[in-house]
């Protein structure tokens, strides 16, 4: 690809979007070097591959780098990416290098607000199925992987597009799928218009023989219509797409459904994860699929064999009848759905542990965050999750309980990050046939493991008490 540059240095190697692209090239042959600051999985993982992984940023870091790698997370004054800019090293961002991975191939990209990261996972296992053997690059770790990236040997390149800062706009790929357009990383972006114009810009991106795969049930979608230029392929639950679903049965883990195309039954599919919003995710596989000329009876293999992403309604355990379920879900719009999944899936009562993400999601769409929460039937908030932000004055977690509550939510309690707390009221009030689901992007997602080892811990003392 780049013969010239054999070590290639990831500033911020550890988050999921940077260890993907680091495991791919690793694959390929390049000497990777990366720095984060701390060892989690992904760094791990990479480290067992063969990449030398530092923890923490310091100016020796990026010694014989021929290039360096930031992602979006990493502060503009990041001392590696200064250092290397003053010796002349290429620095790039993170979607400038998955730019030139996917020039080399046939690129597939997934963008939208939510559902990227699960549709990805989905394209890539219907083209595994279909014989494509492609390279994968995802913002999560597959469950069927057992990691965020694979290296195929085929022609096409699946990979999750980041609208979060605009660099999903250096991508050009063949097939571009829009899952969805919201108000979202309104830190980045001016207002919902801005939004809506780079995904109209990341569409008309597709070559006159690529198609773009779209959510016709999304309103911000219907209104970007009339301004494409390129052959679209809809789908959705709502009549008038391309190709939709009737016949939803949703029981548990399990979604089934009648795919249909322009009044076609092509037959039936079932999903080994929850929710109509998965069932959108499938369609959109579907339609690429499709499009790729890839057999239906391969597509239903590969969806039902689809086990998800990990923090997607995850199951961390069953204890005494208490189901314990995390999922990253961090808007509101996220979290409608995957509430809603909770509810139409599964009857038990609702205890949801929600960590807000960032001082200025909280602030922009404090509106939607009131509303979001009703099919919970008990919420703990607990303290914004900073992701590096600095505090924003007035925008707390304490006042966004108390606002939903307002709102009319009958049993909302602020536990502020005080874990010990939260696991000794969780454990107080629930019941067997609950489901306690931990929902948020930070580090909320460790706790579900926690509460499954203490409840296990308390149904073990109840049963030794018992025989006594």
């Amino acid at each position: 690809m780049f013969k010239k540059y054999q070590q290639i240095h990831f500033v911020g190697i550890g988050g999921a979007g940077m260890s993907g692209i680091a495991e791919v090239l690793l694959n390929m042959g390049y000497r990777i070097t990366g720095s984060d600051l701390k060892r989690g999985e992904a760094v791990e993982r990479l480290e067992r591959l063969g990449a030398k992984v530092f923890i923490g940023h310091e100016p020796s870091h990026v010694e014989g780098a021929h290039v360096v790698v930031y992602s979006s997370a990493v502060a503009k004054d990041n001392v590696e990416v200064q250092v290397a800019r003053q010796r002349q090293i290429p620095t790039i961002p993170r979607a400038e290098m998955l730019a030139e991975l996917m020039r080399l191939k046939y690129g597939i990209a997934v963008a939208g607000t939510h559902g990227k990261t699960t549709t990805t996972s989905m394209v890539a296992a219907v083209l595994a199925e279909g014989g494509f053997d492609p390279t994968v690059v995802v913002g999560g770790r597959v469950q069927g992987l057992g990691a965020n990236a694979r290296l195929g040997q085929g022609e096409y390149l699946v990979a999750e597009a980041d609208e979060s800062d605009g660099s999903f706009l250096k991508l050009t790929p063949t097939i571009a799928v829009v899952t969805t357009i919201d108000a979202e990383h309104l830190d980045y972006w001016r207002d919902l218009d801005a939004i809506s114009d780079a995904f109209l810009a990341f569409i008309n991106k597709v070559p006159f023989y690529g198609v773009a795969v779209l959510c016709l049930d999304q309103p911000h979608i219907q209104r970007l219509i009339p301004r494409m230029e390129k052959r679209l392929a809809t789908y959705g639950l709502e009549s008038g797409a391309d190709f939709t679903a009737r016949r939803l049965a949703l029981s548990g883990l399990t979604s089934r459904f009648e795919v249909v195309h322009r009044g076609r039954s092509l037959g039936e599919c079932v999903l080994q994860v929850p929710g109509r919003h998965n069932v959108l995710n499938a369609l959109a596989a579907i339609a690429v699929g499709m499009d790729l000329e890839i057999s239906f009876p391969s597509i239903q293999r590969a969806l039902a064999g689809f086990s998800g992403v990990q923090r997607r309604f995850q199951v961390k355990g069953e204890v005494g009848g208490v189901l314990v379920v995390d999922d990253y879900g961090h808007h509101p719009a996220e979290i409608r759905a995957t509430l809603a999944a909770a509810k139409a899936g599964f009857d038990r009562r609702v205890v949801t542990v929600f960590q807000p993400h960032r001082y200025t999601r909280t602030l922009h769409l404090r509106q939607d965050f009131l509303t979001a929460f009703y099919q919970t039937d008990v919420l703990v908030v607990m303290d914004i999750y900073p992701a590096g932000e600095p505090p924003i004055p007035g925008v707390h977690a304490r006042d966004l309980a108390e606002g939903i509550a307002s709102h009319g939510h009958r049993e909302v309690v602020y536990l502020d990050n005080d874990r010990q707390r939260i696991l000794d009221y969780l454990t107080e009030i629930t019941r067997p046939g609950d489901l306690v689901l931990t929902l948020g992007a930070g580090d909320v997602g460790t706790l579900g493991g926690e509460l499954v080892t203490r409840l296990g811990a308390e149904v073990g003392s109840t049963r030794r008490r018992s025989t006594c």
